[in-house]
């Protein structure tokens, strides 16, 4: 048996032994791979709420979830390829592109909405994408959907990517690079927005939350091989994100609770400040409420990304999506 083969078979650990807070239980531990972005918020507070679950006896103890931090798309899309790891958040149309390719992933939930931004010096007099003509735009992925926000907000002013320098760069390197004039521009999901708008030397040009309000980049990702040998898994981790994105926009102290786990060293490892700046810059700056999977939002997003030409064509719907969990979600009550 192959290295992937291997660890396609083996999608659970047992608790003894990977988790301190109950080391007595027999439930399944399934990693959960993610980025350390406000996008994917809605993980560590699932992850937190099921580990408090199990020890308070209440809810379904035969499993546990586990975050495992990403540094970038790429790691956690050979992850999932391998199956070294068997549920992410990933990019939308990333998982289109390798369901595609008879990968065999499927979405099972969002993870966010908004939480994308395009970021100028403050220093600087550009108010208008016609101003950034010729200049040096940094994005974290072509498959990004927000290269397809760029994309977008480019097409109002008649402009197209060919009238500006596109670079490719991991976001965390994306404000250092801003505040060097390394690039005149960026375009990204938070905190790494925020993270230069808060330290003064810079501000949003373009902010999803008022320009494409049902915007979503982040999906909940599972291998089918754990559909089909652990539904009711499934069904109890989309439960707990769904329910993770309902108390996060019930208020604000819920929002202060989250940055709180999110910065730990096992989950974001981030600046608390930063990260409560997000939540609070404005306060809709991310929304995680409406996790609802809308056929005619995912339709769009693959005819951007065939214009943007990271897909080659179109991809059926079923062929990446699993809609029965999200469908038959009863979102569970957060314990943090």
């Amino acid at each position: 048996m192959g290295a992937a083969a291997a660890a396609a078979s083996l999608p659970f650990m047992s608790l003894t032994g990977c988790s301190k807070e109950s080391p007595s239980s027999q439930a399944k531990l399934l990693q959960v791979g993610g980025l350390p972005v406000t996008c994917n918020l809605t993980l560590p507070v699932a992850c937190t709420s099921k580990a408090a679950s199990n020890l308070a006896g209440s809810g379904d103890g035969r499993f546990a979830y586990q975050y495992s931090k990403y540094s970038g798309w790429p790691e956690i899309k050979e992850s999932l390829m391998t199956g070294r790891i068997q549920a992410a958040y990933m990019l939308a149309p990333l998982v289109m592109d390798l369901s595609d390719k008879k990968v065999p992933l499927k979405i099972v939930s969002l993870g966010h909405r908004s939480g994308a931004v395009i970021m100028v010096r403050t220093d600087s007099a550009f108010q208008t994408f016609s101003e950034l003509k010729g200049k040096r735009i940094a994005i974290p992925s072509r498959f990004a959907v927000d290269f397809l926000f760029l994309r977008k907000m480019l097409a109002q002013e008649n402009m197209t990517p060919k009238d500006i320098e596109i670079v490719e760069m991991p976001p965390p390197d994306m404000p250092a690079a801003l505040y060097a004039n390394a690039v005149d521009a960026y375009c990204t999901g938070e905190p790494f927005g925020a993270a230069a708008q808060r330290a003064g030397y810079a501000r949003p040009l373009r902010m999803t939350r008022d320009e494409w309000r049902n915007y979503i980049c982040c999906v909940l990702t599972v291998r089918e091989e754990l559909i089909q040998e652990s539904p009711d898994m499934v069904q109890d981790l989309v439960n707990h994100v769904m329910g993770a994105g309902h108390w996060l926009d019930q208020q604000q102290v819920n929002r202060d609770k989250a940055v709180a786990i999110a910065s730990k060293r096992e989950f974001f490892n981030q600046d608390p400040n930063i990260l409560k700046f997000v939540m609070e810059t404005p306060t809709d700056r991310v929304t995680y409420g409406d996790l609802r999977m809308i056929r005619t939002e995912f339709e769009e997003l693959m005819q951007l990304s065939i214009e943007a030409g990271t897909l080659k064509h179109p991809v059926a719907y079923e062929t990446y999506m699993e809609e029965r969990f999200a469908k038959a979600a009863k979102p569970a009550p957060m314990l943090v």
